[in-house]
C-alpha cells in the first residue's frame, strides 16, 4: 500500500474511513508518528498491541482533537488539569486522568485512568477532525514502532518497521522527534512522569 499524502484530503478520508472501520493507520505527530486505531473500539485497539508486540497491559496515549472530545474519555474538571490543557494543548503534553467507566478499556490497559493528548501537528488535527465526523472522538496511538525500538520520525521509518501493508499518512518529518510529556492529574495534582519536550520551568509556571 503507497504512503497516502497527509496533505491531500481524499487520503485523509481514506484514513479516516480506514479508522472507523477499526483498521490501523499511522499518522504524524509533533512528536513522533503514531500507530492508531479508534480508542473506543477495544478489538481495533488489541490489533496496535499486536503489531507492536506490546503487552495488553501498557496503557497507550488515547488523541483527540478538543478538551470536550478528552472529556468524553476521562474526568477533565481538576484545576490542574485545566490550566495545563489550557497553556499547552494543542502540543506535546499527554495529561493522565481519571477514565469514565466503559470507555477506551483496552487502550487504557484496563487502568482506571486514561493518557490524554490533543497534538498539534496539521495532519493529525486534520485527521481527528475527519475521525470525530465519523464518530470517532479518540485514537489511540503510540509510536508506530515495534516495542522497545526506535520511536520513528518519518513516514519511512514506519513503513520499514511494519511493512507496505500499513496504511501510514506522510506528514514529512516530526519536528520534535521525542515522546510527548506526561503529566499524572489522577490525583487532582500535577506529577511529572515522562519528561520531553516542555521545560520544567514552563510546566511549573
Amino acid at each position: 500500500m503507497p504512503l497516502l499524502d497527509g496533505t491531500s484530503a481524499p487520503a485523509i478520508d481514506e484514513a479516516a474511513q480506514a479508522l472507523a472501520g477499526g483498521e490501523l493507520v499511522a499518522f504524524p505527530t509533533e512528536t513522533v508518528y503514531g500507530l492508531g486505531a479508534r480508542a473506543d473500539d477495544d478489538r481495533a485497539v488489541a490489533r496496535i498491541f499486536a503489531a507492536k508486540g506490546r503487552p495488553a497491559n501498557h496503557p497507550l496515549i488515547v488523541h483527540v482533537d478538543s478538551l470536550v472530545a478528552a472529556a468524553r474519555f476521562g474526568d477533565m474538571s481538576a484545576d490542574a488539569v485545566q490550566r495545563l490543557a489550557k497553556a499547552f494543548w494543542p502540543g506535546p503534553l499527554t495529561l493522565i486522568v481519571p477514565r469514565h467507566d466503559s470507555m477506551a478499556t483496552a487502550a487504557a490497559g484496563g487502568q482506571s485512568s486514561i493518557g490524554l493528548r490533543f497534538p498539534s501537528h496539521p495532519v493529525a488535527r486534520t485527521l481527528l477532525a475527519a475521525c470525530a465526523e465519523r464518530g470517532v472522538h479518540g485514537v489511540a496511538g503510540p509510536s508506530a514502532n515495534r516495542f522497545g525500538r526506535i520511536s520513528p520520525t518519518l513516514a519511512s521509518h514506519v513503513v520499514d518497521e511494519f511493512g507496505a501493508e500499513l496504511r501510514v499518512l506522510d506528514g514529512g518529518p516530526c519536528n520534535a522527534g521525542i515522546e510527548s510529556t506526561i503529566i499524572d492529574c489522577t490525583d487532582g495534582r500535577a506529577t511529572l512522569l515522562r519528561p520531553g519536550v516542555l521545560t520544567s520551568t514552563a510546566l511549573e509556571r
